[in-house]
Formats: C-alpha cells, structure tokens, sequence
C-alpha cells in the first residue's frame, strides 16, 4: 500500500493526478497531514467522499501510539511511542529558551554497536519511514500542544543508514505546507559512514551534521566504535572537510568524555591536532549512565582541564547540558524498551 504520510507533496501530486484528481488536491491533502495533523482520513472534510475511500482503501495512514510519558526533574519529557507493527522507540522533548526542540529516533534498534550507547543494545531491527519519524514530532505537538522549532535526529539509529526516508523526512517537515521547520534548525547525527555522508552532502541540505567521534584516534575509537574499523579517523575528517564545502555548513563533533579512556590532557592535545582547520565546533558530552554498561563518567576536574587545552588551540567547544538523564532521556540513553 501507498504511504500517504511519507510521501513529499511533488509524489502526492503525481499519485493524484495518475488517479484523474487535479493537483490542487495534493496540497489540501498534504496541508491535512502536515501542518493540521489530522487523526485520520475521514478528518480531511474539503475532500470529495469518494477520494477519501480510494484513499482509505489503497493508502497506509501511519500514526504512533504514547504509550509511556515520563517527565524529568528539569521538565524534559520522554515519550515510548508504539509503531503500526508493534516495535517501539523512545523520542524526547527538550525546552530551551529558543523553542521546543524533539529528539527522533531513525531506527527501531541500531547496528552500529557503540559500546557506551543503549541504544544499539538487542541490534537493529528496521528502518523507521519518513512518516514515522515525522509523527515522532507531530504527536510530541499535539500531545503537548506546541510548535516544535529544533529537531535532532539523533535517537536510537544511525540515520546515513537509513538516508532515502531521512531525505523524504526532511523535506515534509521542511515544506511551507506543512510544520514548515528551518533546516538550518535540524541537526542530524552519524557515527561516520563515510559513503552515505558523500550523499547526503550532494543534496546540499543546510542541516547541521553531527558527527559522533568519541575519540582522537583509530586505536581508542576502534575499542569503542566499531564503525572506526571500516574508515579511519583521517578518511572521515576528509569527508567531514568536504561535507563543509559542498555544503557550506559547519561540522558538529560529538564527544562522549569516559574516564580513563578519551579524557586525558593528551586526548584533547590530539583532538585539537586531528581537527584543526576543520570549520567546526566540538560539544563535550560526560558519557551517560547505562544499565548494561560500566564506563565511569570523567571527573569534572578532567572535563575542564579537557575544554581548556581545545580552547588553548583555538577549537570552539562547549560542554553540552544533558537534559532528562534522571529518566534515561540523554544521549546514549534511548532504546528499544517496554513499559513496565
């Protein structure tokens, strides 16, 4: 069956129009979906009674279920959404004083395997479509009654590996008809898959991409990252280069700081070696607590110590305020879990 919700407004009005429909139709469909958030196809009453059963009978209306809600001691909230087929995945809400922002999740699972993350626990299972991304972002509105400004797609899932729907996602949340949110305010996460990053530069898409580094060099990075076994940290700073001039966007690099592990003084002397010249910011991240995991956060003395020989190199960083870790909200903390 057709997706409705996944497909862009130009592939509605194709489908529309090889059904004799006039393209206006696209855009009152599309408007129903995207920025009126219907609940069903019956909602869209400006359509003909017999476009809305042709479309009830050959199209998917993807919508997810809040089946969990937890709220953080810092008001960040926590959503367990349920998916058509049952699986489940975390999204999360954050308030700042620029707006609501949503962390969405691109995948039920994940393959990558890094070993601090939660989120890569039990594997990957599938690839989430375009629509369930976006519903991730139109139940947080509704269920909240707001207007989400910022979306990170960095909950559980590596989105290069899933870069077709995260394309199509992109341009519905994008559209004017729709939620009609900046680009320049989605940020998109990668653990460094060096070939599908060369892609989603070629769109030229003013996101902002974040790249998961974790660590100065091949050797720590392979202890952690098993993705740092198929590209080295000088082929994806080459890649992160050329992703700055195709696109003209700064790089974002992640860094979960693990005492004992990436946190010394010489950790943040290499780091600021391996990517200096780079357009770029580095956002410090004290490795998050997971039940199945045993990395110990750094010490706040190391943490600063580590910012000062970045800043000393003149590598702009900031240390990143972790928002809902109280209800395993934070990076690294999402996964695939079931009420209790």
């Amino acid at each position: 069956m057709t997706d409705l919700k996944s497909m862009t407004i130009e592939e509605l009005t194709g489908y529309l129009l090889d059904k004799g429909e006039k393209s206006f139709r696209a855009k009152q469909i599309f408007k129903w979906i995207h920025k009126m958030h219907a609940d069903s196809i019956d909602d869209m009453t400006d359509i003909s009674l017999s476009l809305r059963e042709t479309l009830k009978k050959e199209c998917l209306f993807t919508g997810l279920k809040a089946i969990k809600e937890q709220t953080s001691k810092d008001g960040t909230k926590k959503y367990l959404f349920e998916l058509p087929d049952g699986e489940r995945i975390e999204s999360v809400k954050m308030d700042y004083r620029h707006g609501h922002s949503v962390c969405i999740s691109s995948q039920v699972g994940c393959a990558m395997g890094c070993a601090f993350c939660a989120s890569t626990i039990g594997g990957l299972v599938r690839n989430l479509t375009a629509a369930e991304m976006l519903e991730q972002i139109y139940e947080t509105e509704k269920i909240n009654d707001i207007k989400v400004s910022n979306v990170v797609v960095m909950g559980s899932g590596e989105p290069l590996q899933n870069l077709e729907n995260l394309i199509a996602f992109l341009e519905n949340i994008n559209s004017e008809e729709g939620d009609n949110i900046s680009l320049r305010n989605i940020t998109v996460s990668t653990c460094g898959i060096i070939p599908a990053m060369y892609k989603l530069a070629g769109y030229k898409l003013p996101v902002t991409l974040a790249v998961s580094l974790h660590a100065p060099n091949d050797d720590i990075r392979k202890r952690i990252m098993p993705v740092a076994n198929l590209y080295s940290v000088k082929e994806l700073m080459s890649a992160c280069s050329d992703y700055f001039d195709i696109t003209g966007r700064r790089i974002s690099f992640e860094y979960s700081l693990m005492r004992g592990i990436n946190d010394s003084e010489e950790n943040a002397v290499e780091l600021a070696s391996l990517i200096k010249g780079l357009n770029c910011h580095v956002n410090l991240i004290n490795v998050n607590p997971v039940e199945e995991k045993d990395f110990k956060k750094s010490q706040e003395k190391a943490i600063m110590a580590f910012k000062n020989k970045l800043e000393k190199n003149q590598i702009n960083v900031t240390i990143r305020r972790e928002l809902g870790q109280d209800i395993d909200g934070a990076c690294g903390q999402l996964r695939r879990r079931y009420p209790e």
